[in-house]
């Protein structure tokens, strides 16, 4: 006779948002905490591209850091490295309390050596049946930053290359290199 395993009870938003607090990032994935990579170099590219956008976003919108939960249409809580939301998406022009439903419009996520890639490839697509309008892949490695419009419509960007806001952030500009630096 095959012992099954017994089915882990899904954590429910509310259990998800009691976890303690041990240093680490996670999302909430089909009712179960995931650890996403992240650590301390990882948190200063964080830190480096929020003080470049910050300047050019405050004017439209938020921006917000990897603490920052979206409630996708899967259900999940995605918490993008760096995010943005334009001022009109909500309430009284004023960020949740808590999580905010659907995606930011813009979502960048910081390429962990370790990455999980498959599922880093199923939250780009819920990013973008959530409502996300733009997401970035920034590899610090390969120092380059895929920009994806859509999941067909993608371009990547080199360290000497440009890359700017477009209609989310339209005086955004900046070298890829210049995102990705650690000096």
């Amino acid at each position: 006779m095959a012992e099954t395993a017994a089915a882990k009870p899904k954590l429910t938003e509310e259990e998800f948002l009691r976890l303690p607090d041990d240093g680490r990032k996670y999302e909430l994935v089909d009712g179960e905490a995931k650890e996403v990579p992240a650590g301390f170099e990882h948190d200063t590219f964080v830190m480096r591209i929020g003080f470049l956008m910050y300047p050019f976003a405050q004017n439209f919108g938020y921006l917000a850091a990897s603490s920052a939960g979206f409630r996708m249409v899967t259900g999940n809580i995605r918490s993008p490295d760096v995010s943005f939301v334009l001022r009109e998406r909500l309430p009284e022009g004023k960020p949740p309390k808590g999580f905010m439903d659907g995606a930011p419009d813009l979502a960048i996520e910081i390429i962990s050596p370790n990455e999980d890639w498959a599922e880093l490839g199923r939250k780009l697509g819920e990013y973008f049946m959530s409502g996300a309008k733009e997401v970035w892949l920034v590899d610090p490695d390969k120092m380059t930053v895929t920009i994806y419009k859509s999941l067909t419509d993608v371009q990547v960007f080199h360290a000497d290359d440009e890359i700017t806001g477009g209609k989310l952030l339209p005086d955004f500009r900046c070298k890829v290199a210049d995102l990705v630096a650690l000096d």
